[in-house]
């Protein structure tokens, strides 16, 4: 009988039903998995199970936000023969899952996958030797995506992110860095930066999806210039919202490799998550290195 590790955290999503948490093991055990259950606790508790357990699924599959999800992935880098993992967002802005369409009904998204499922290569990232799935961020917007009280998000979901991102805005600043990305070379002072591997980033910051390919061994990188006025900065804010990525101030490329060096205290955000300051980071793409039950 093949076996399947299930990995849920139940602080996401808590003013949801549980019932498609209970309808998704239903779809699974009807596909003839043998269910393990596991429930999150505090921070790093998916990835132990998945470092720990992993190994021993055919299938291992998380439920919660990009947060849960990156720990998992995570915890699963570190086997030598990985399963496949599946995603199951019960989060509050689901932005890896957004991206690739997935269902944000954990039943639906069980049952689809295991109906209609298969195995998708997609690239991850280092940054420093730490995982992301999908967003390595500093900068505005990026705060608001780590913090947003629980609570807040629990009851007001998307809400609580426009909310904080709003608060980024009233205290923008310069972050004074030098970012080298295959080959090229950007200085001086930015108020944000991303290396992505997906479309929405902190529920706040889209990009064009024709210009977004999960698996190509390429990230996107999104740099935006500290604006000399606020009416520089009200209308790079309306070229970033039409994706006008040719606007001055406004710096986009297709990298595989990317450095930032600076003597500033730069808070970075990983899927979500925060990730502090370091003199210089590097971040990494590895080629399929996930493969995605979808």
């Amino acid at each position: 009988m093949k076996k399947l590790l299930f990995i849920i955290n139940p602080k996401a999503g808590k003013t949801k039903s549980p019932a498609p948490i209970f309808d998704a093991c239903v779809h699974f055990s009807n596909a003839g998995y043998l269910l393990r259950i596991r429930l999150t606790e505090k921070t790093g508790d998916a990835t132990r199970f998945a470092a720990e357990e992993g190994g021993e699924y055919d299938l291992v599959v998380c439920a919660g936000g990009d947060g849960t999800f990156n720990e998992t992935v995570s915890g699963l880098m570190q086997l030598e023969e990985r399963p496949p993992v599946g995603y199951l967002p019960n989060g509050s802005t689901n932005d890896f899952a957004a991206s690739l369409h997935l269902p944000l009904n954990p039943a639906s998204g069980a049952q689809k996958m295991m109906e209609e499922g298969k195995c998708q290569t997609l690239d991850l990232g280092t940054h420093n030797g730490r995982y992301f799935a999908y967003v390595a961020s500093f900068g505005a917007f990026t705060r608001s995506s780590y913090s947003a009280p629980q609570a807040a998000k629990n009851v007001l979901g998307h809400l609580a992110y426009i909310l904080e991102g709003v608060k980024d805005l009233d205290s923008l600043r310069p972050y004074r860095c030098c970012v080298e990305a295959d080959g090229e070379k950007f200085s001086g002072e930015f108020i944000f930066g991303a290396v992505c591997n997906s479309t929405s980033l902190g529920g706040l910051v889209k990009l064009k999806p024709s210009l977004v390919q999960m698996d190509d061994g390429r990230f996107e990188m999104l740099l935006l210039r500290m604006p000399k006025t606020p009416g520089d900065l009200q209308n790079l804010l309306l070229a970033l919202t039409r994706m006008q990525y040719d606007y001055p101030g406004v710096i986009f490329r297709h990298v595989s490799e990317v450095t930032v060096t600076t003597q500033e205290d730069i808070s970075w955000s990983l899927d979500g998550e925060f990730a502090p300051s370091a003199p210089r980071v590097e971040i990494r793409n590895l080629p399929g290195a996930l493969r995605l039950m979808m």
